[in-house]
């Protein structure tokens, strides 16, 4: 059969009206078509289904009617898999097919209401326009992957539905600088060609073509040379999704929305398709494969991100995540080079230090109180030489001066940050980008339901007082959201006086342990008691801040929850503000201790400040606590970005991935199927892959980051060192997360970073005045 009458037949399930497709057939398109070859596949839904073991019965108690065999074809018509009905004429609609009566076992009974709810979903899909290719269910139980394709007639109404900015024919010139700025910025780009990804760029970057919001009255205003392609997959992708959450399921229970179906666990899953595998030994490139070869590979560390790739393949959204990413890594280059100038001049000037002179002189024997009660002796201040002589390294005058750049550094790196993201709004058409109307999240609309159940079944009132209450039906009020509220208050007190909690736990250590050692009678053990137990503490406070790390992420999006927010951005800041709350005193309130409070209050000898009987205060070292300070900054902040980086960002997406593969492996049943020796299609394979959860945990551990760099760099000059370090190895790691481990994320058009811009300004302020 050729392709032509192959293409015009309707597409049912597996199978052509007329004409069986062939496995090897099937494979043409590798995964990214229907059958035919010609259309593509713009988003995929998967659901685990599981054969009945009912059987027809004739009209007797229980039995229910319901659709016969229904098949869904790409251009909205309907087939019965029964021999004496003739196919109906193409073009008709037939949104209701015979009925036959069928016995349902109890078991049976949710399962035939996911059956009727994905049924009447999927043909209002249809009437909106929509083309689905659906698999057969030939075996006990299993996947099926459904199928969309959205035609051209749609793609043009939706996109001028949502006013997506697309290219016309008008070019204009982008005017450039003139004189030695020309001249420096092509100095610039010769020095830093080597470093430019190897990825398509426009012949003449000065012209730029006008754009417009899509209108199917003006289309001759647009440069449409294929239809096909004029709508790239990104914007093809984000369309079908933006169909899917508007889509009404009346058998839901609820309003509407895939989202509300993936709650309900009617589907599993929901996503567009990755363009084609990044790995394959083929040589036809795609967009997937370029991003892998280009920016997702560790040995391409040194070159720029193809940021423009980036968001023409994930969107705004992520797109500017990952410019924020290498803004921030390249202004770490400048501030680690300086903080290593202040380390060297430390090691430089640290003879000629007075202070730590004195202490090292033999001859000048300043004897010391004990520090502690009956077990400790008197000792000379020259013991700790060892020790001021290291913090010299860190607590220098060069320490001042480095504050102080470190607070313009901070202010320069969000003004050049405003800079950049204009910048990509102009050139990515984000400008005159307002508020997209927003689906309200499951959660919140089955409160709506109960509360409208619950009013209706209250007695009857006057009806002024019926129309209040009808208004207020329709939404949740500060009453229904009063007990969430409360919860949150104590939840969220709870968590930080449990992590102050914890804090004053290894302070109690560290004065029994001091203790304990102190009475020793090795000589080595007591004089290094001090060392010992810093460092040993500083280890307890990291497990502690990894382990409350993880179960306060958990508390907050439970706490989230209970506040039933009406739209997922609503849902998403909420979420941000109390993690980053309860994350930030967890991650700094050790930190906060040594450096502001630690030998505050130790008292004086004769009238010594005790925590409990016989154990008091402990103090600072002879020099200061800002070595200490230093060692708990160090081990923190290099701990946590080596533990979550290899552990957490890593190991355990590895791991969901395999329970995921052994999970579906398990619930296959052994039944020959002729199809198993096929090549995976493309959305089998995205399958696999681990759902993407959103940016908040990429954000939250740069945030963190970026206090760890800004508030306490004067004890620790080398920390943006580290910080970039890691920042050079992260974004591969996440770029690598994002092309090869996680299901291809929907396109978000997204004109800024938005509360993380604000977090980050409160970060900078907050770090002058804790570096005064």
């Amino acid at each position: 059969m050729d392709s032509e009458n192959l293409h015009r037949l309707p597409v049912i399930n597996n199978f052509l009206a007329g004409a069986h497709v062939d496995v090897t057939e099937r494979t043409v398109s590798g995964g990214m078509h229907f059958q035919d070859s010609k259309r593509k596949v713009d988003y995929v839904l998967v659901y685990h289904y599981r054969k009945r073991t009912s059987h027809v019965g004739v009209g007797s108690p229980g039995l229910l009617h319901r659709p016969g065999s229904l098949a869904i074809i790409s251009n909205g018509e309907t087939d019965k898999n029964q021999p004496e009905q003739q196919q109906q004429q193409q073009g008709q609609d037939a949104p209701c097919p015979d009925t036959e009566i069928i016995h349902l076992g109890p078991l049976d009974v949710l399962e035939e209401e996911k059956w009727e709810q994905r049924n009447e979903f999927e043909c209002n899909l249809i009437e909106a326009g929509l083309e689905i290719e659906k698999d057969v269910e030939n075996k006990n139980q299993g996947l099926i992957f459904v199928r969309i394709h959205a035609p051209w007639n749609v793609l043009s109404r939706e996109a001028e539905f949502l006013k997506i900015k697309m290219p016309t024919k008008k070019t204009y010139e982008i005017k450039e600088e003139e004189g030695i700025i020309q001249k420096l910025s092509e100095i610039w780009h010769k020095f830093t060609e080597p470093l430019q990804p190897k990825v398509p760029r426009k012949n003449n970057t000065r012209m730029k073509n006008l754009s417009y919001p899509f209108s199917r009255e003006k289309i001759y205003l647009y440069n449409i040379q294929d239809k096909e392609t004029f709508f790239d997959n990104a914007i093809r992708s984000r369309i079908v999704h933006e169909i899917l959450k508007r889509t009404y399921s009346t058998k839901a229970k609820t309003s509407k929305g895939i989202n509300t179906l993936i709650a309900n666990n009617v589907y599993e899953a929901a996503y567009p398709l990755h363009d084609g595998e990044y790995e394959d030994e083929s040589k036809e490139m795609n967009d997937r494969k370029l991003l892998y070869q280009e920016w997702a590979r560790y040995g391409t560390f040194y070159k720029f991100q193809p940021i423009d790739l980036i968001r023409k393949y994930f969107g705004e959204k992520i797109g500017m995540y990952f410019a924020w990413l290498g803004l921030y890594t390249e202004f770490l280059i400048p501030s680690s080079i300086v903080g290593i100038i202040v380390f060297l001049y430390g090691c430089v000037t640290i003879e000629s230090d007075i202070p730590s002179k004195e202490m090292c002189d033999h001859h000048n024997a300043f004897t010391m109180c004990p520090l502690c009660d009956k077990t400790c002796d008197y000792w000379n201040l020259s013991t700790a030489c060892a020790i001021a002589r290291a913090s010299h390294l860190f607590d220098n005058p060069a320490t001042v001066f480095f504050s102080i750049f470190m607070a313009l550094w901070a202010t320069m790196f969000l003004e050049n940050w405003k800079r950049l993201q204009m910048r990509l709004c102009y050139l990515w058409d984000l400008t005159g980008l307002g508020e997209e109307e927003e689906h309200p999240r499951p959660e919140y609309e089955t409160k709506i339901l109960q509360k409208k159940s619950r009013t209706e079944k209250s007695k009857r009132i006057s009806q002024d007082e019926d129309e209040k209450d009808e208004k207020e039906k329709e939404k949740l009020t500060w009453k229904d959201r009063t007990p969430g509220y409360l919860v949150n208050l104590a939840s969220i007190l709870f968590m930080i006086s449990l992590t102050f909690s914890l804090v004053f736990g290894v302070i109690v250590y560290r004065i029994t342990t001091a203790a304990a050692l102190s009475m020793s009678t090795n000589e080595s053990t007591k004089s290094n008691v001090r060392v010992t137990v810093t460092a040993t503490a500083v280890i307890i406070n990291l497990v502690v801040i990894l382990i409350l790390d993880e179960i306060y992420g958990m508390v907050a999006k439970w706490l989230t929850e209970m506040e039933i927010p009406k739209t997922e951005k609503a849902f998403e800041e909420r979420l941000i503000l109390k993690a980053f709350l309860l994350k930030f005193v967890n991650s700094y309130a050790p930190i906060f201790y040594v450096a502001f409070f630690k030998g505050r209050f130790v008292g004086r000898p004769g009238k010594y400040v005790y925590v409990f009987a016989g154990y008091r205060m402990e103090e600072c070292a002879p020099g200061g606590c800002l070595m200490e300070l230093c060692i708990q900054l160090s081990i923190i902040m290099l701990g946590k970005q080596l533990i979550q980086n290899n552990v957490f960002e890593i190991g355990v997406p590895k791991l969901k991935k395999l329970f995921r593969k052994l999970k579906d492996e398990r619930s296959e049943t052994k039944e020959s199927n002729s199809n198993l020796s096929k090549q995976p299609q493309q959305w089998e394979l995205d399958y696999v892959l681990e759902p993407f959860t959103g940016l908040t945990p990429e954000y939250m551990e740069m945030i963190i980051q970026f206090g760890f760099v800004t508030l306490f760099v004067a004890s620790f000059p080398l920390a943006p060192v580290f910080a970039l370090l890691n920042n050079v190895i992260e974004v591969r790691l996440d770029a690598k997360k994002f092309v090869s481990e996680l299901r291809r994320p929907d396109t978000v058009r997204a004109k800024d970073i938005g509360i993380w811009f604000n977090i980050l300004s409160g970060i900078g302020k907050f770090s002058v005045i804790i570096n005064i």
